[in-house]
């Protein structure tokens, strides 16, 4: 265990810097934004492009384990939203709560983590995972979160915005671009290559980074929307079905599939385990804000998650190594 503790602190205590500097106001709230940009638009995909292209083809469209993350993932959604609505918690707020114990921050954590623990390879099966993620996951989560409204088109428009943002978001196009390189064993000429490298490298730290201060900054909005204090029951059962829940269904699904005879080989379903291991992804909390998602109950869980995945994430791997 301290072994592992060992390679994920530095991960953790690079959140937490992020977290202090926006909370102190060392990082303007302004600059935030700023930060991600650069790790959405430059850093983060060339390291996803850098993986895919070193990873093989059949790795990264392996259909088992795109059908079992993707079947998890709807469970997760289906399961969340059927325990968190209630009164107070009703479409959009449940579809939100639903993404985040659903959607891991494997983008800006997970890949440059697991490659840290378990080496290069690990990056194939968790990419796979962000795909399903973005085009599946958060879009169905914004659609359902449009339920609420009286327009009986919502859900279909919302999914369309959904998919369009998608189409829009650099990262999976990067991975898909990473693929194709991997299958035809392309290389970029060597000064390309070498940018590429540069900002790969700067991916892993600065997104970190990042987390921590968006948190902050969600923290502090959800702050000021506050009408009065929130029932524990509305944000910490979802962040125990993130950090507890998903990756036992990961791995039983894992499990049932191998015993079915189906090609599912040990090392990637522990990256996939893994993968629904990791904390909430920090960017959900955007989402919320954009579409009027209760900002306070959203940030609690992913601090939440963040928090306690320290922990929560390194027995994970110790147990699993």
């Amino acid at each position: 265990m301290l072994s592992v503790l060992q390679v994920t602190f530095p991960f953790f205590a690079l959140v937490l810097a992020g977290y202090v500097a926006a909370r102190r106001r060392l990082l303007p709230f302004e600059a935030i934004a700023g930060l991600n940009t650069f790790v959405l638009f430059f850093a983060l995909p060339c390291m996803l492009y850098r993986f895919g292209a070193s990873t093989p083809i059949a790795q990264l469209l392996d259909p088992t384990a795109l059908g079992t993350w993707l079947a998890c993932a709807l469970l997760m959604v289906a399961g969340t939203v059927k325990s968190s609505m209630n009164e107070r918690i009703r479409w959009n707020d449940a579809s939100f709560g639903a993404l985040v114990a659903a959607f891991p921050n494997t983008g800006f954590m997970g890949v440059p983590l697991l490659v840290a623990l378990l080496g290069a390879a690990a990056a194939g099966p968790a990419i796979l995972t962000i795909l399903i993620d973005l085009v599946v996951t958060s879009s169905l989560c914004i659609a359902l979160s449009r339920l609420d409204g009286a327009d009986e088109h919502g859900a279909s428009t919302a999914a369309k915005k959904a998919l369009r943002g998608v189409a829009l978001n650099p990262m999976p196009w990067a991975i898909l671009l990473g693929g194709l390189s991997s299958a035809l064993q392309w290389k970029p000429v060597a000064p390309v290559n070498d940018t590429i490298g540069l900002l790969a490298d700067a991916a892993s730290p600065v997104a970190l980074f990042t987390i921590g201060a968006v948190l902050a900054r969600s923290q502090f909005v959800a702050a000021q929307e506050e009408r009065g204090p929130m029932p524990a029951r509305d944000f910490v059962p979802v962040a125990l079905i993130k950090l507890v829940v998903h990756p036992l269904l990961v791995w039983a699904a894992g499990r049932g599939v191998q015993a079915a005879g189906l090609p599912l080989d040990d090392f990637t379903l522990k990256v996939m385990v893994l993968v629904a291991a990791l904390p909430s992804a920090s960017n959900v909390s955007l989402l919320a804000e954009r579409f009027g998602a209760d900002t306070g109950r959203i940030a609690r869980i992913i601090l939440l998650t963040t928090a306690a995945a320290f922990l929560t994430f390194s027995a994970a791997v110790a147990i699993l190594h």
